[in-house]
């Protein structure tokens, strides 16, 4: 079970990964068990509107769960808000790989609508 800074909670098939104020090299491999606990499911939006630093560590770890996601058919988004972190995502070019959204009920209503349009 993911440790308690990233919990996982499920709702009409949806899966929210949340995360900490920072990843990196000390607590990635949390977020990697938390994701692993999301797989599988067919809508993860990782939360990481309070997330100010997430370092390269962690965006393996987003990149892996990503590819994952992509092999099963799924869908992974993430959250992201703070200037830090879109920076971070921007400069080391994975922003481009993630569908991401400012707010989490933004995500949310976007996998709803992706979900109600069907298979495609």
């Amino acid at each position: 079970m993911p440790d308690s800074h990233f919990p996982v909670t499920r709702s009409d098939g949806l899966t929210v990964v949340t995360t900490p104020d920072e990843i990196d090299i000390n607590n990635a491999r949390l977020l990697s068990e938390a994701l692993l606990v999301a797989a599988g499911q067919p809508v993860v939006i990782v939360d990481m509107t309070g997330t100010e630093f997430c370092d390269s560590t962690g965006l393996s770890v987003l990149v892996q769960a990503l590819r994952r996601a992509e092999q099963a058919d799924a869908q992974l988004t993430l959250v992201v808000r703070t200037p830090g972190l879109r920076r971070m995502l921007a400069v080391s070019g994975m922003g481009s790989l993630f569908q991401t959204y400012d707010s989490l009920a933004e995500a949310v209503d976007a996998a709803r609508a992706h979900q109600a349009a069907g298979p495609s």
